[in-house]
């Protein structure tokens, strides 16, 4: 047996599902950023442990949650509200964690982006990896760009099982929102692999696996040019998005957006001025200057005062 995480935060619409998906494991903890809607009310009514933790980073988050919350077994399987663990995937699990003599630390488990009630199986680079289930004491998270990166102490290996992701499960205006605070942590660290990273051609074309290709791949399109008209290209006619229907459009389109968001804070990082059209060292002297105003004369009252109700 391996315990289960749920990372939550603010996820009253879908910790109810993810919980039940879990329950087939007995020790089921859920790890919570402090949320201010029903999630701790709604968990709390199911057989789980809940624990609340202020969120720093998705790294953070993790490793903390390795390192100092008590969990039953020595495997532990990393899910988030919006996924949804499977007999099928559970039943590897169970399979590969009893190997016997084996030292492989963590497995990876590819997802299956659900969104507008369709699996998105093309342009999402499908099958895309993570690292959920992992033995005790011997993988760390850290931090990259929004989201994080495993530290592992030993060898890996892959499930061939996937789980759904129900990426837009709280509505569009939530998932803009969230990647618009991602597209800042990306902005950050675009600039700093600009500055200090490098594109590893080896592994973009003969790495070992899908996520040694996947992060060089994502190394060298921070350098390419129009990335947002680039990745969407790629990903409607390289990757076939096309063929994923209506929801492939808006799901590439959306992306696209994404790294447009990213490319001009990245601009604004390095130019503050950019996007406000104000010199940084100038604003200050023309926010509190105000004798231009006053050579006009006042301004009449009657042109902003609201009407009376």
């Amino acid at each position: 047996m391996f315990s289960i995480f749920i990372l939550t935060h603010n996820e009253e619409r879908d910790i109810a599902a993810c919980i039940e998906s879990a329950l087939l494991s007995d020790d089921v903890i859920v790890v919570d950023s402090c949320s201010s809607d029903r999630t701790q009310a709604i968990a709390t009514q199911y057989p789980v442990r809940f624990i609340e933790h202020p969120f720093a980073s998705h790294g953070q988050q993790r490793t903390w949650m390795l390192e100092h919350v008590p969990y039953r077994y020595d495997w532990a399987y990393i899910l988030e509200a919006d996924e949804r663990m499977t007999p099928e995937l559970f039943a590897e699990c169970l399979a590969a964690i009893a190997q016997p003599d084996s030292d492989t630390v963590g497995y990876y488990v590819a997802e299956r982006v659900m969104f507008m009630g369709s699996w998105i199986r093309r342009s999402t680079q499908f099958p895309r990896y993570q690292l959920r289930l992992l033995r005790r004491g011997k993988v760390w998270f850290d931090d990259y760009g929004h989201t994080e990166r495993e530290i592992a102490d030993g060898p890996t290996g892959f499930l061939q099982e996937t789980y759904p992701h129900y990426t837009c499960s709280k509505g569009l205006s939530r998932w803009i929102d969230k990647h618009n605070r991602y597209s800042t942590d990306e902005a950050a660290e675009t600039l700093r692999q600009l500055k200090e990273g490098h594109v590893d051609w080896r592994a973009m074309i003969w790495g070992k696996s899908e996520v040694e290709r996947r992060r060089a791949l994502k190394d060298l399109s921070l350098r390419l040019p129009l990335r947002p008209l680039t990745r969407w290209l790629y990903m409607m006619f390289i990757l076939g998005g096309w063929r994923d229907g209506r929801a492939g459009l808006a799901w590439c389109t959306l992306q696209a957006f994404y790294e447009y968001l990213i490319v001009l804070k990245v601009r604004e990082l390095n130019y503050p001025e950019y996007l406000t059209g104000v010199q940084p060292e100038h604003a200050s002297t023309a926010s509190t200057s105000s004798q231009p105003i006053e050579e006009h004369g006042p301004v009449s009252s009657t042109v902003a005062a609201p009407p009376m109700q």
